[in-house]
């Protein structure tokens, strides 16, 4: 089908030899639905008019799905920037219906470049107006493709670290079918059920105000540090077992008071504990250590395993911050820091070179 290129913009402005000279060395070109007119990295010769039918223009995303940036219709070009800039096509274009297109060799657009300044002008205006349109749409789909990379995170963080809980509340409900448990056994494998669901309820919450950016109302309130380590090694001991772990105090508990959220707090050793597991898949020892400096109570975390590796050691903290671990997204430690900071202390990985991971966590008295 003939096009009378007077009717489209970009071409309004040429003289009738250049009309004759585009239509005497252009060519057809049919193409069916679905098929590809050109693809992205391919040479670009030259560009494309509809005469009849529609195109899709799509590019590659960085996560490898395609990303359709526009839809051409009749009396629509495309391809004029690998003319302009002598590169590769840097999209790809397929036939949304049957499609029947004009090419127009890439010399004959730089020949009417040079000799027509209101066609050289026009060109630069459609294609810098494209550009903006396309780069809009391409970054709308990388948000949104960032956005669901998100959701994958916080649902892989959030199936890693209910999974002990979950098996824990298990083993118990287990527990309780047997005929031959007194009343003391069943009372305490009832408590050992609340103590998990009150765990799954205080991350639940944890991971709420992370993610949401608000800081939540902190209420501490004194109490005895050397009774929670106690407490919290004890509950944590049985858990480690089943994963191969050893729990040792290697200091004496501390008889002092702080002000602390045992809730909440208690969330950070059940995080540095599980990390320790994840990166000991055979077994091995997390010992505690307890001591006072200045004004402030420390607690050193130390397990015996491989230890930190350098090339995460620098953004440990950092939200999804992970290396090497098969589970897990590196959430954890972000929330464990907003925990203590929100108790007005500190955690950090300590050098512990040809050692393993060791934390200190410290506290105000």
């Amino acid at each position: 089908m003939a096009i009378n290129l007077k009717l489209i913009r970009l071409f309004a402005e040429l003289n009738s030899a250049q009309i004759e000279r585009l239509h005497a060395t252009s060519r057809c070109k049919f193409f069916e639905k679905d098929q590809i007119i050109f693809k992205e990295g391919d040479l670009g010769d030259g560009i494309y008019l509809i005469a009849e039918g529609a195109v899709f223009v799509s590019v590659r995303m960085p996560n490898l799905h395609f990303c359709q940036l526009a839809r051409l219709n009749k009396g629509d070009f495309f391809g004029e920037m690998a003319v302009l800039d002598q590169g590769p096509r840097s999209a790809s274009v397929s036939a949304i219906v049957k499609t029947e297109v004009m090419f127009i060799p890439r010399q004959i657009i730089l020949d009417l470049f040079h000799e027509s300044s209101v066609f050289a002008l026009r060109l630069f205006n459609e294609t810098s107006a494209r550009l903006r349109e396309f780069n809009q749409k391409y970054v709308e789909e990388s948000l949104q493709a960032e956005r669901l990379s998100l959701v994958g995170r916080f649902a892989r963080s959030i199936v890693h670290d209910f999974k002990n809980p979950l098996h824990v509340i298990r083993l118990a409900s287990e527990f309780l079918t047997q005929s031959t448990i007194n009343s003391d056994m069943c009372q305490m494998t009832h408590d050992r059920i609340a103590q998990q669901v009150d765990r799954l309820s205080g991350m639940i919450n944890e991971l709420l105000e992370f993610t949401s950016g608000d800081r939540a109302e902190v209420v501490l309130s004194p109490s005895n540090y050397g009774q929670f380590i106690h407490n919290i090694i004890q509950e944590m001991g049985e858990e480690a077992s089943t994963r191969g772990l050893q729990l040792k105090l290697d200091s004496d508990l501390p008889d002092v008071e702080l002000s602390f959220d045992p809730r909440r707090l208690k969330h950070v050793f059940h995080n540095l504990v599980a990390n320790a597991a994840d990166a000991m898949p055979d077994g091995g020892v997390v010992s505690f250590k307890i001591r006072q400096s200045g004004q402030h109570l420390e607690t050193h975390i130390e397990d015996n395993g491989k230890g930190i590796h350098p090339d995460i050691a620098g953004r440990l903290f950092e939200p999804f911050a992970t290396y090497g671990k098969k589970q897990g997204t590196g959430l954890g430690l972000s929330i464990c820091q907003k925990i203590i900071q929100d108790h007005r202390g500190e955690i950090n990985a300590l050098p512990n070179e040809g050692k393993g991971a060791l934390f200190r966590i410290s506290l105000p008295i």
